[in-house]
């Protein structure tokens, strides 16, 4: 070959080998770990939805945090915690749980042994460290908190102190989010406390609930945070109580999932669907005692009313 030629076609493979190597153009068709956060939109329960926002904006927004945002997500089946955990997961990877950044665990199915919680708690952090060094900006999602075994969660508080590196590795700007029934009864009785009183749900606050919420789980042997260093040495920035649902609330859900089935809101059935729901207490029947999480299949029947 001619020497222009060859010097031709290499500089022209080595534009197109730049070009196709871009950040820009390698991260459209290959999912990137992100350079940082974006601003969270989400909906649900006031309190919830506040708490997090302001979390997750304000870690998202720190160029240097001292430690990882960690949040424990409480209240009963239904009220929204999976929800908004995945759209937490979203704002900061966009396909969400599909994400190979974004890590759920599941505590009846990765850890159902308890006469193997040592090798869990080795297998964890593993886990844990070989992603966060893949990606600083992982998501660590452990539901089911409530059945998981005593002791185990505490393999990672390593991971969750204000430490710089941990052999070698920062954690500062991985999230974990812990989901669990636990403290429910104690947010539901201090929602229907408010009612009592003349006041409305939404005047309920996270001081109303959290330093109840946080001692009720750390005395609770069913939490998953029985007695753990995580809540005594102050790792979890926030409990979170997720609060029981109203007649509104689960007429919402009803309309939701019918606009997510692609069909008109019909409120005759979105009505039928809330008569077949049931409320706490017997006679006043203010919240819904399973959330929204039986509106899909109550729907199911009546959609072709």
């Amino acid at each position: 070959l001619e020497p222009l030629s060859v010097g031709l076609a290499i500089g022209v493979a080595s534009a197109l080998t730049g070009y196709l190597s871009h950040p820009s153009f390698y991260c459209s068709y290959v999912e990137c770990c992100p350079s940082g956060g974006h601003r969270l939109n989400a909906t649900g329960s006031h309190l919830a939805k506040e708490v997090v926002l302001r979390a997750v904006t304000g870690f998202s927004n720190n160029p240097s945090p001292k430690k990882p945002l960690t949040l424990s997500l409480h209240g009963w089946a239904g009220t929204g915690k999976n929800f908004l955990s995945q759209l937490l997961a979203q704002h900061v990877h966009p396909a969400g749980l599909r994400s190979k950044f974004v890590h759920l665990f599941l505590a009846t199915l990765h850890f159902p042994h308890q006469h193997q919680v040592r090798l869990y708690q080795e297998q964890l952090q593993n886990w844990i460290r070989g992603n966060v060094s893949a990606c600083p900006y992982s998501v660590f999602i452990f539901d089911e908190m409530d059945k998981m075994h005593q002791g185990l969660i505490d393999a990672i508080k390593p991971f969750l102190d204000y430490y710089e590196q941990v052999d070698g590795v920062s954690y500062r700007k991985a999230i974990f989010i812990f989901l669990s029934n636990a403290g429910g009864d104690l947010i539901n009785k201090a929602a229907l406390d408010f009612w009592t009183s003349g006041k409305r749900r939404e005047d309920i606050q996270l001081k109303d609930l959290e330093p109840m919420l946080s001692v009720g789980v750390f005395n609770n042997k069913n939490s998953g945070l029985w007695h753990s260093s995580l809540i005594d040495r102050n790792l979890i920035d926030y409990f979170v109580p997720f609060l029981p649902l109203e007649h509104k609330h689960v007429k919402m859900c009803v309309r939701a999932e019918m606009m997510a089935r692609g069909h008109d809101v019909n409120e005759k059935v979105v009505q039928a669907v809330a008569d077949e729901m049931t409320f706490f207490p017997k006679q006043e029947k203010i919240y819904s005692d399973k959330g929204c999480k039986t509106v899909q299949a109550k729907l199911d029947i009546h959609e072709d009313i």
